[in-house]
């Protein structure tokens, strides 16, 4: 009999686990594969989706780089073209296993945008039937500047004017072109010039970046007086100017007083006369029947006279004269006899009157002195003037009154004011006449004018600076005092060269975000005078050194950013000078040897030589021309050390030893040699691009 207590089948086979774990592996298979399956294809997408991000990335970049400041369609779109190899080289179709790709790049305002998509075709997910995955990336790209400074040094020297052979415009007008361009290419502005690659740039930088952009132009000189505070600015200085010359003469010391003595009256009678009237009673006609004769014209005066007028003293010999003048009013009276019933009747009218005299007193010497008088000649020589009279205030008058002009005659001469113009260039403030001394070698604290920070101080003059005032500059053959005889020697002539010119007013840093102002004043820049490249970049530097006279504008933006600095200085010469021209540190045949200016002027080693030399001549263009070399060569140092990129462009052809101290004076790499128009054009498009810096921006 069967035991109906004994388990089925089945329950035994629940409660029975061998061959357990082979069931488990079996139903956990699927989900295992999915979790593999979706770390691999995870990973396959993050991998394509990172790779293809970054080929966005460097096609945007790439493409921006390519268009710089021109357009996007520039060149047949070879900014575009730039964009979509980079994207390919770093992407290439199919990679990864991907399906086909699309990208595409434009740009607006600068900014280049690009898009890429791909499809990742699934492996182990498919067998969940996950079918392919489309991934898609953005980029973007634009040219953005950090706060930047940029100061431009310019030699607008006579030979600017000239042209270099195979060009079709003369430099000065390249350097002008050149210059607007570089403008648009950084402060993405358009102006009216003709760019290469020129586009529609009316964005600017934006309000989180500061640009600003100054200009020193310079000959002989520079224009900077009228931009500095007036207290920098001296009360008063000295020049090789003229005074009059004077000459002993007696004149009386005390006078002895005489009375005044009355001169000739003068009556004059004016208006219509009045009506006769009877004076007194009749009287008898004489035997013959005849009146008498009638009483002459006589005057009646009323009141006292009155003082119209008073003058003097006057010289009349040794004399001098007082003269006091009167006035009295009154009538003219006038008489006649009418005859009636053999009566005769005395009758009158009158008829106004007034009488005008003067009375002169005549004082005669009583003691004599000796005074010095001008005598009609003039002594040239160094004269101090004050001339405070061109401030007002913290402004500036263009003009002021000096002592030197004359007139008058023999033995009665007087000088009287001159009015002399001021137009903006400045003297030189103290500095070491003699290059070859160690004290100028290591920039020797009393050379003021070498020292680019020092801020003027009142309490010492010579730290401070003069105006050139041509007008009241004559210029003599040396140092001696010249009393004229025959020769009256003459202010400095003005002129394309010249012995006196004042180049375009510089421009301390500022944002021009007009595009018109920055091309009217890059227009307004007039080649004249010779080459001085120390002046130039001696003011480059001072308007931008953050740590200078202009420190409080240059040192941090406005919101306290880090500003990078940059010089261009560009010149198209070799220093040049001449020795009898009027330039910011005088007139180096008269300062020389002068006492009265040791260690205040430039040389004084023998520059009587008045030629005009150049420092490639055999000497070198002798010590007044290697003093400027000198100088701008130490002034390049200065520059450099305090962090500014100093970047140097000469234009047309140099000599193997001026090209040598050019790319000497540069910061490293910064040197370019340009020989047209078209290659100073492309050199500052070059400087401009190195100064931008490309960056992502999403």
């Amino acid at each position: 009999m069967a035991d109906d207590t004994r388990p089925g089948f089945l329950s035994r086979l629940a409660h029975d686990r061998k061959g357990n774990t082979l069931a488990m592996m079996a139903a956990a298979v699927i989900p295992l594969a999915g979790l593999v399956g979706g770390a691999v294809d995870g990973a396959r997408l993050y991998l394509t989706k990172t790779r293809l991000q970054q080929a966005c990335d460097a096609g945007a970049l790439a493409g921006r780089k390519v268009m710089g400041g021109g357009q996007w369609s520039a060149n047949n779109n070879a900014a575009r073209t730039a964009a979509l190899e980079f994207f390919d080289a770093n992407f290439e179709n199919g990679a990864y296993g991907t399906g086909p790709r699309t990208r595409d790049f434009t740009e607006n305002a600068g900014r280049v945008h690009g898009t890429a998509s791909t499809t990742v075709p699934m492996t182990i997910m498919r067998i969940f039937k996950d079918g392919p995955t489309t991934i898609t990336v953005s980029c973007d790209a634009e040219m953005r500047l950090p706060n930047t400074d940029v100061m431009f040094v310019l030699d607008t020297t006579y030979s600017m004017t000239e042209t270099i052979p195979g060009d079709n415009k003369d430099k000065i007008d390249g350097l002008k072109s050149a210059v607007k361009c570089f403008y648009e290419i950084l402060a993405k502005r358009n102006t009216s010039e003709n760019c290469p690659n020129g586009g529609n740039q009316t964005s600017g930088v934006g309000g989180q970046v500061q640009i600003r952009f100054g200009f020193v132009p310079y000959a002989t000189n520079v224009n900077v007086g009228k931009l500095l505070p007036t207290n920098f600015i001296a009360d008063s200085w000295t020049y090789s100017s003229r005074e009059a010359h004077l000459e002993p003469k007696n004149v009386p010391l005390t006078w002895s007083e005489q009375p005044y003595v009355a001169g000739q009256s003068n009556i004059s009678v004016s208006g219509s006369n009045s009506s006769w009237k009877n004076e007194g009673s009749p009287v008898n006609a004489d035997g013959r029947g005849n009146c008498p004769s009638a009483p002459g014209y006589d005057y009646s005066w009323t009141g006292s006279p009155t003082l119209t007028g008073q003058n003097g003293p006057t010289q009349s010999g040794n004399n001098q004269v007082y003269t006091k003048s009167y006035q009295q009013s009154g009538v003219r009276n006038q008489y006649q006899y009418v005859k009636t019933n053999g009566k005769c009747q005395l009758q009158k009218r009158t008829r106004p009157a007034t009488q005008t005299w003067t009375e002169t007193r005549t004082d005669t010497p009583a003691t004599w002195t000796t005074i010095m008088v001008p005598n009609g000649r003039w002594s040239y020589k160094d004269v101090t003037f004050d001339i405070s009279g061109l401030k007002n205030g913290t402004t500036w008058n263009s003009s002021i009154q000096l002592p030197l002009n004359m007139s008058g005659n023999s033995g009665n001469y007087t000088v009287t004011d001159k009015t002399v113009t001021w137009d903006g260039c400045i003297e030189e403030r103290r500095t070491i006449a003699d290059p070859t001394t160690s004290e100028f070698a290591t920039m020797f604290s009393g050379n003021y004018d070498l020292n680019i920070d020092l801020v003027p101080n009142a309490g010492n003059p010579d730290t401070l600076w003069g105006p050139m005032l041509n007008g009241a500059v004559y210029v003599r053959p040396d140092h001696a005092e010249r009393i004229n005889s025959n020769t009256n020697y003459s202010n400095p002539s003005t002129g394309s060269i010249g012995d006196y010119t004042c180049p375009t007013e510089a421009r301390k840093l500022q944002e021009w975000n007009d595009p018109n102002q920055f091309t009217n004043y890059v227009n307004s820049l007039t080649p004249a005078g010779y080459t001085y490249h120390d002046i130039g970049l001696l003011w480059g530097a001072r308007f931008i050194s953050p740590t200078g006279i202009f420190a409080s504008e240059n040192a941090f933006t406005a919101q306290g950013g880090e500003i990078e600095r940059h010089l261009i200085f560009m010149t198209d010469g070799e220093a040049c000078s001449k020795s009898n021209i009027y330039q910011a540190y005088g007139v180096a045949t008269i300062r020389r040897n002068n006492p009265n200016f040791a260690n205040k002027r430039m040389t004084n080693q023998d520059v009587s030589n008045t030629s005009y030399r150049c420092s490639t001549n055999n000497d070198g263009g002798g010590p007044l021309t290697q003093e400027i070399v000198d100088r701008y060569e130490k002034i390049c140092t200065a520059v450099k050390n305090k962090n500014i990129t100093l970047w140097v462009i000469y234009f047309g052809s140099a000599s193997s030893d001026d090209r040598t101290r050019m790319e000497n004076c540069a910061t490293d790499n910064r040197f370019y040699q340009a020989t047209s128009n078209a290659a100073l054009m492309t050199t500052f498009a070059t400087i401009a691009a190195q100064i931008s810096q490309l960056r992502l921006t999403s």
